[in-house]
């Protein structure tokens, strides 16, 4: 009997304490209701509504017809015009992922039993989204074949040639969209989950009060904190890219200043983020847990390296906009396969800024120069 009151007392306490402590709660409640939430709702492996750019230049009864099966597929969010030209700055700053271009001779060569052809210029740089726009193009011309042979009330239909063109990554090689995408993970680590836990071993180790105790400032603490952390991540991305570059074979186009502009700007909402965490929590573990749910996770589910974001719901595309990575990741893909595009790049840099500015100040208002 006494037994049995012991293990029922220690199971107990045990659920007691578990209830009690947050970072059980986070693990066994949150993580996994949030985890389903992502990949039941939010992320897919599917590419639906690409932004497709199809450019008609003759257009004609028979062209009206062949765009009219593309704007009517599913799969795409189509705008039109008449010059490729047009369309060129868009594909390399990501804003259309590829340009269908029915050519001036497409009705002549129809009608006079050739056939067709259609040119296809595609970002390569994602080469998963690259080979499913290609087959869904292959699916609409398809399609619109089908629809025409219907109506004419013939089998046979001429054959219509799409000539496909990838840009940057002309193999479609996975890796060279793979590799620099990772560069932004590692960065996220070293910067958010390294960071969240200075502050917090601070408390922990009983060190916090001896230093509150000295004239130093709660800026210069941070700042103190942030440096070794910020030459830290620099390190390890330039580590990487010597990897990615001279073990893997990734090319790299752009310069050495872009790429070091954008880490650095990236690394500031990162450490500004772990320090948050950090000066929040006071508990290392709980710190670790909640960087890698609130950086980690995002960072690899949201910003696009994996899954495509125009494929997710729009309340998901929403919050991704609040994620740093989604905006150093396509730059950093662009600085290896593409080159140096300082306008998309400015871009990235301003909001990296201002989320950095964002962290790094509530950071330094929960941080006070006091013990609670």
């Amino acid at each position: 009997m006494n037994a049995s009151r012991r293990f029922v007392a220690l199971v107990r306490k045990e659920g007691t304490q578990a209830l009690r402590d947050p970072s059980t709660l986070l693990i066994a409640g949150v993580l996994p209701f949030i985890l389903l939430f992502l990949f039941g709702y939010g992320v897919s492996l599917d590419s639906t509504h690409t932004r497709l750019a199809v450019v008609v230049e003759a257009p004609s009864p028979l062209t009206d017809d062949l765009l009219a099966s593309f704007t009517a597929s599913s799969y795409f969010d189509v705008t039109t015009g008449r010059d490729r030209r047009a369309y060129e700055g868009e594909l390399v700053a990501g804003r259309v992922r590829g340009i269908v271009v029915v050519p001036q001779t497409f009705t002549a060569d129809v009608a006079a039993g050739r056939g067709g052809t259609v040119q296809m210029i595609v970002d390569g740089t994602d080469p998963n989204t690259a080979s499913l726009v290609q087959a869904y193009t292959e699916g609409a011309i398809a399609n619109w074949q089908g629809m025409r042979a219907t109506e004419r009330g013939s089998d046979a239909t001429q054959p219509i040639n799409l000539v496909p063109r990838y840009w940057y990554n002309a193999e479609l090689t996975s890796r060279n969209f793979l590799v620099p995408g990772s560069i932004a993970i590692v960065m996220t680590l070293v910067g958010t989950l390294l960071t969240s836990l200075v502050l917090a071993r601070e408390w922990e180790r009983g060190t916090m009060e001896a230093i509150m105790a000295t004239p130093v400032t709660a800026f210069e603490m941070l700042a103190g904190k942030v440096l070794p952390y910020f030459v830290l991540g620099l390190v390890a991305m330039t580590v990487c890219v010597v990897l990615a570059v001279g073990l893997f074979g990734v090319p790299f186009r752009g310069s050495v200043v872009a790429l070091y502009a954008l880490s650095a700007a990236f690394l500031l909402p990162a450490l500004g983020q772990g320090l948050l965490i950090s000066a929040v929590t006071k508990n290392q573990f709980l710190a670790s847990q909640l960087a890698l749910l609130s950086a980690f996770l995002p960072a690899f589910l949201l910003s696009g390296f994996i899954f495509e974001i125009q494929s997710m719901p729009q309340p998901i595309r929403w919050l991704t906009y609040l994620v740093p990575a989604r905006y150093l990741i396509p730059s950093l893909q662009t600085v290896f396969l593409a080159g140096d595009i300082w306008p998309m790049f400015g871009r990235a840099i301003a909001m990296l800024l201002l989320f950095g500015a964002l962290f790094l100040g509530l950071a330094a208002r929960a941080t006070k120069k006091r013990i609670d």
